[in-house]
């Protein structure tokens, strides 16, 4: 008979967190976040990411810099308490620019990762009252009077679960467009109405150009009876949207009649239409608007379209500006990898500077 002989005692194999636990604590630390935070504070979790942990980003937008060092204590001061009433340890934190990422631990295993982005809202509003220019920051008057604002739309979201869940991570209000009949296109919609972020149908449509079309898209020639049931088969494959703008459509958007069945349709459902402009030449827009359907349009450039971080962040910065000179900007985009990377860097920027982020639905009218 074999004889298990320990030196210095036995210890047992300690058992993982439960998984509703794990999740409790994820909630107990954004709800500790949240409370803790000043007014303005935005919390977005995200349950089990690619690296084995839950994540929760908070954005801390205070008042000042001599503010910003209190409520920075008090949301980690808040953060350790749940940690302790939870039984996990917290490893050092790493500084990212104006992030810091802090892992905690149960019995030297990661569980929680927590992102802590710093902005300062500064005392523009006063520089503005007093009839000054102001330096950036605080609840900055645009060029036309008002606070400015900016709405970020994501389009082509419905193939990538992955990139979803990276958008979801992200404490801001988003706004995502979502292609019909893909793999996970319902999925996405539903996670995204029930994470808090706006949903709205990429809806396809012919293109001039040689872009690869949908199996299923709007083109001219279509009448009513054929708008109508297309828009309703998408409807039940991108479950609760508020709106619609167009996937590709350079030709769709610049047919009259077309876009008249259209924005009929849409206005039955009372959904509201963003005109993408993929063409100098649509009338989409205008045909909301002759029909009674709340509309916009992307009144600044495309994000993406050179995909790399330096590019997307001045299209980004453009974007901020012209949220600034014009009192409303959307802007448009779509979910690469380093076009998260640089939202992550320029809308804490953006909300610094006194930008206000809103849903697309606040812009259309």
């Amino acid at each position: 008979m074999a004889v298990l002989v320990c030196v210095g005692g036995c210890k047992k194999a300690e058992k993982p967190l439960p998984v509703a636990t794990l999740h409790g604590l994820t909630r107990n630390f954004a709800a500790a976040a949240k409370s803790a935070g000043p007014a303005g504070t935005l919390v977005r979790t995200q349950f089990r990411s690619d690296d084995g942990t839950d994540h929760v980003d908070v954005a801390i937008l205070s008042r000042n810099a001599s503010a910003r060092s209190a409520d920075r204590s008090r949301v980690l001061q808040a953060l350790n308490a749940v940690a302790v009433s939870g039984g996990l340890t917290e490893k050092p934190g790493a500084q990212r620019g104006d992030a810091l990422a802090i892992v905690y631990l149960h019995n030297e295993t990661p569980t929680h990762t927590i992102y802590l982005h710093f902005a300062d809202q500064g005392n523009a509003a006063v520089g503005v009252a007093q009839g000054e220019s102001g330096s950036a920051g605080g609840a900055r008057a645009s060029a036309v009077g008002g606070p400015a604002k900016l709405a970020i739309l994501l389009d082509d979201l419905g193939s990538d679960s992955a990139t979803a869940e990276e958008i979801f991570s992200m404490p801001y209000p988003l706004t995502i467009s979502v292609l019909p009949g893909h793999v996970h296109s319902v999925d996405i919609a539903n996670e995204a109405r029930l994470r808090g972020y706006e949903v709205m149908l990429h809806l396809p449509m012919q293109s001039v150009g040689r872009e690869q079309p949908e199996e299923r898209e709007l083109r001219p020639g279509m009448g009513s009876a054929e708008v109508a049931t297309l828009l309703e088969q998408f409807l039940g494959e991108v479950p609760g949207v508020k709106g619609v703008n167009n996937h590709q459509g350079s030709q769709a958007t610049a047919d009259p009649a077309l876009m008249n069945e259209l924005m009929s349709t849409l206005l039955e459902h009372h959904l509201f239409y963003v005109d993408s402009r993929t063409t100098a030449a649509t009338v989409a827009y205008d045909s909301a608007k002759q029909d009674g359907v709340e509309a916009a349009f992307r009144n600044v450039p495309f994000l993406d379209d050179v995909e790399t971080d330096s590019a997307i962040e001045k299209q980004l910065a453009m974007a901020i500006r012209g949220a600034r000179e014009k009192g409303e900007a959307i802007a448009i985009g779509h979910p690469h990898a380093a076009t998260l990377r640089a939202l992550r860097v320029m809308l804490p920027r953006a909300q610094g500077e006194g930008v206000k982020l809103v849903f697309v639905s606040e812009l259309v009218h």
